[in-house]
């Protein structure tokens, strides 16, 4: 770790906010090649800023510290956008918060979760990381994930995959709750179980106090560029999947896989340097903010509102969900890791990506 922050840290997330400033004040529409490619550019780099930032956090505050404050940043700037677009939505559409959710609980559980294990197990053969904080993560993942996208498919209260007001204000306070008393299990009662279970210390000293105060400046700051250059090119993306006549649903997907980078980069940076520990609570920490933060947004967003918020899924993406969950808590039961768990759910999320092509 350097003893003072990069200057191209400190200089991509202003420029690149900047460049979305001007590409939305001189620009609609898709986007050409000539400006696509320096955008495309200045995306990637922001995610390797916020990467950048986010380990340094990590590196001063130690495991899962680091990981807690990543996933919870991205997930409000997730947060924000979804209610944005369930402001400016015509009445009748609220499938957003369903699909955003359920594609970053996918990329994240089979996605990023498959990369890392695959990594680790070319790398080093297998790996150990503590079962007992996986499980615990994935237990309140299961529960959160099958209240708010499953459950809603089956109850009469309400005609469609709607929950009554009453049923949306429980699963709200449920989800903030499970996820309050994770985090303190987490943080405080039983931080052992998500800390790295061999006795070693991360090389080179730890961020002093200035570079810490930067990196949770940058951080977020970083962390909104990738999103609003996300959008930015969000259009373009929408085109060209107009163009070759697949979904729209997949606009959805590149952009939550866009959002996601920043947590997916530093998660398979840790699994490449044999901390697969950091890796899992990254990813998981990920997918657990991302659902019991959004669900409650959007639950109180659309009572205020008095529109009817979809939240049940498809039966093609239950079975995907039951199946993501069934076998990460297989993979993550036993505390060692090797290329077949990661081949495994790199399956999934392949058959994740063909659906949303073609239903």
């Amino acid at each position: 770790m350097q003893t003072k922050t990069p200057l191209w840290s400190i200089l991509i997330p202003p420029a690149t906010l900047v460049s979305v400033g001007v590409v939305a004040a001189t620009s609609a529409g898709p986007l050409g090649g000539v400006l696509l490619i320096p955008l495309t550019a200045l995306l990637f780099a922001a995610v390797f800023s916020a990467v950048y930032h986010a380990e340094t956090i990590a590196h001063r505050l130690g495991d899962p510290y680091g990981a807690i404050l990543l996933a919870i940043a991205v997930t409000i700037i997730e947060v924000a956008l979804i209610v944005s677009v369930l402001l400016n939505a015509p009445p009748g559409t609220s499938e957003v918060a369903r699909d955003t959710v359920f594609a970053a609980i996918m990329i994240v559980l089979n996605g990023i979760v498959g990369l890392c294990l695959l990594t680790g197990g070319l790398r080093f053969r297998e790996q150990e990381f503590q079962a007992r904080g996986a499980t615990a993560a994935l237990a309140v993942l299961g529960t959160v994930a099958v209240l708010a996208l499953v459950l809603p498919n089956f109850t009469i209260a309400e005609p469609g995959p709607v929950y009554a007001p009453p049923q949306l204000i429980f699963v709200a306070i449920t989800s903030l709750a499970l996820y309050g008393l994770f985090l303190f299990v987490q943080m405080v009662r039983h931080r052992s179980d998500f800390t790295d279970p061999r006795p070693t210390e991360i090389a080179g000293p730890k961020p002093g106090k200035r570079q810490m105060g930067a990196a949770l400046v940058l951080l977020p700051l970083a962390l909104l560029a990738v999103v609003l250059m996300a959008e930015t090119l969000a259009p373009t993306v929408e085109h060209a999947v107009t163009r070759a006549g697949l979904p729209a649903a997949l606009v959805g997907v590149a952009i939550a896989m866009t959002v996601l980078l920043p947590e997916g980069t530093a998660a398979l940076r840790a699994a490449r340097e044999d901390r697969i520990q950091t890796s899992l609570n990254l990813a998981l920490g990920s997918a657990l903010a991302s659902i019991c933060l959004t669900i409650p947004t959007v639950a109180i967003l659309s009572i205020y509102l008095g529109q009817p918020l979809t939240l049940g899924l498809e039966a093609e993406h239950i079975v995907l969900l039951v199946l993501s969950l069934f076998m990460a808590t297989l993979s993550l039961a036993m505390g060692r890791s090797t290329i077949l768990q990661g081949g495994v759910h790199l399956v999934i999320f392949g058959a994740f990506l063909t659906l949303s092509a073609m239903p």
